[in-house]
Parts: C-alpha cells; sequence; structure tokens
C-alpha cells in the first residue's frame, strides 16, 4: 500500500484527484488543508495553515511513501501585490522547498510536483510547439516562482536522493472549471454572437481526468522518476475549434462572426486587455512525446468527450 499525501486537495486539481484515484485499492490517500474540513473521499486532513517556509509537515507526512503537491499561489490576471514576484515566492518556492526538505527528512520516495507551462513561456509560433526538456522561458512572476521552485527541487533530489517529478500542465477544464472558460460556456449557453469565427491560432488543452491520469501514474512509473512532463489533450485547438465544439457539447451551436484576428488583437491593446488577447488569438502548444513514450502514456479520454462532461455539469450547476 503506497501512502500518498496531497497538497491542494480542496482546489480544482485536487479534487479531481480524490475523484478520479480515491477509489484505488493499492493507494491510501491523506490530504492537507489550510483548515479543518471534511473531505468524503479522504478519511486522513491534516490541517496545517497557509503554505510557507515555516509551515510544519511532521503530522501530515507521517508514513507518507509519495506527496503530490498541488498547493501554490495561482497566477491571476489582476494582481495587486505591491511585489507580486515577491509574493509568489513565499508560498511557490519557500513553501514548496519546505514542504520537499521535511518530506525528504522522514522518508519520502517521491515528490510530485505540478508546475506549469508559463515555465516554458506565454506562447509558441503555430507548429513550433515547447519541448519539455527545452530552455524555461518565464515571462510573469508566477513562472518565474514555478521556474525556481522546479530548480530547487532538483537541488534538493540530488542532495537527497528523494526522487522527484515535475509536471507541467497547459490550460486545463472540466467539470468546475472557472475562469475564461466557464465565461465562454456562459456566452455561448446564451446564444451570445461573438467575434470569434475567424481564428487560426493552435492551442493546447489539457482535461482534468487526462491530468489526474498522468499524475496518478507518476506515484509509481520507474521511468518518471527525477523527470519533467508536459501534458496535453494531444489535440490541439483553434479558439474558433474550441467554441463550435463547446457549443455543440453545450446543445447551443456557437453563434461566430469571422472577425479577423489582427482586428481583435488592436482593440484589445486599446482596453489594455492584452493578456486576453494573448490567450484568444494567440498559440501555445506542447510536444508530450516525451511523456507518451517513457512513460508509455496516452490520453485516455477524447476532447469531444471531456467537453461533453464539462458541459453537463455546467447546465446542471450554472443554467437554472
Amino acid at each position: 500500500m503506497t501512502r500518498v499525501l496531497l497538497t491542494g486537495a480542496t482546489g480544482f486539481v485536487g479534487a479531481g484527484i480524490f475523484c478520479y484515484a480515491s477509489g484505488r485499492d493499492n493507494l491510501d490517500w491523506v490530504a492537507a488543508v489550510r483548515r479543518l474540513i471534511e473531505i468524503p473521499l479522504c478519511e486522513r486532513v491534516h490541517p496545517v495553515g497557509d503554505l510557507g517556509a515555516s509551515t510544519a509537515w511532521g503530522q501530515a507526512l507521517a508514513g507518507v511513501n509519495v506527496v503530490i503537491h498541488a498547493a501554490a499561489r495561482v497566477h491571476v490576471m489582476v494582481d495587486d501585490a505591491v511585489d507580486a514576484l515577491a509574493e509568489f515566492r513565499k508560498v511557490n518556492v519557500e513553501g514548496t522547498l519546505n514542504l520537499a526538505r521535511q518530506a525528504a527528512e522522514t522518508g519520502v520516495r517521491r515528490f510530485i510536483f505540478i508546475s506549469s507551462i508559463k515555465v516554458n513561456g506565454e506562447g509558441t509560433s503555430v507548429g513550433v510547439p515547447y519541448l519539455a526538456d527545452a530552455q524555461p522561458a518565464p515571462a510573469d512572476p508566477y513562472g518565474i516562482s514555478k521556474m525556481e521552485a522546479e530548480q530547487s527541487l532538483r537541488a534538493l533530489a540530488s542532495e537527497t536522493g528523494m526522487e522527484v517529478v515535475i509536471i507541467r500542465p497547459v490550460l486545463v477544464y472540466g467539470p468546475g472549471v472557472k475562469a475564461n472558460f466557464l465565461s465562454m460556456m456562459r456566452w455561448l449557453n446564451k446564444g451570445v454572437p461573438l467575434p470569434f469565427g475567424a481564428i487560426h491560432n493552435r492551442r493546447s488543452l489539457v482535461a482534468l481526468d487526462n491530468l489526474v491520469d498522468l499524475i496518478v501514474t507518476c506515484i509509481d512509473h520507474p521511468a518518471a522518476a527525477n523527470q519533467t512532463f508536459l501534458v496535453s489533450d494531444d489535440e490541439d485547438l483553434s479558439t474558433t475549434e474550441l467554441l463550435r465544439r463547446m457549443g455543440t457539447a453545450l446543445g447551443k451551436p456557437a453563434r461566430l462572426l469571422p472577425l479577423p484576428s489582427r482586428l481583435l488583437e488592436v482593440g484589445a491593446a486599446s482596453i489594455g486587455k492584452q493578456a486576453l488577447s494573448q490567450r484568444l488569438c494567440g498559440s501555445l502548444q506542447v510536444d508530450i512525446s516525451k511523456t507518451r513514450e517513457l512513460l508509455n502514456w496516452t490520453p485516455p479520454v477524447s476532447v469531444d468527450d471531456a467537453l461533453r462532461k464539462t458541459a453537463k455539469h455546467f447546465l446542471e450547476q450554472h443554467a437554472k
């Protein structure tokens, strides 16, 4: 029996892990949360407070073989912190390294770190995807903090012998997704015409079920030790394609106006929405061949099946 400590247990990815993998007989789960709450699929729940350099992990780490570290100070579109990088470092670098050091000291065998594609950068040219072992090029405080956490973990692995696995997801979607993906579903469900009918970018996405399947695969796969993996659905979509297929999943065909992407970019820049424009019109592709070949892993859920599952949950929860 492998005992696994999961941080960020109440977050989008953490909750997905419990729903997907809690029934596996060979895994015994421990959840770390800020304050004590009941988690239906986990009997061992430990409140650890805020994630930082002084957080005590002793009780939560008792008997643990593998840590899945999904807790983080997450990227936000508008950050009001005076020194955003310093705030990200407190949690994502200092907090992560503190947990990892205590894990190594207690004999944890493997530490799985959920990082971000932002370590690679903010976007690619069409047909030139990011590679797992390419030179990092983070462009914002969140991405920089995740890169620094990765570097610290690799150094700790060399020092202690604890295995480290790094996973960099692209945009994750699935039942309960928030932010721009949720807004997209709301607009589509209302039948609002959207000016995104002529966008020819390519973007990699990953369904929550596919990400979780890879994370669970990395718990005990021998080839995962001390490796960095990119993960996606292995089918890249344009914004136009995504909207059309999401509309089909919702049962509300997308009403898309074919405005040129350049016009959209100029309009977004004029109102200070360049970051949103990049997400809608720019490309970001990843090459998961290393993940596929080293782990003999393929995404178990298709894009359309994942979109249908996401749409079903949305309609049940939001369209009343």
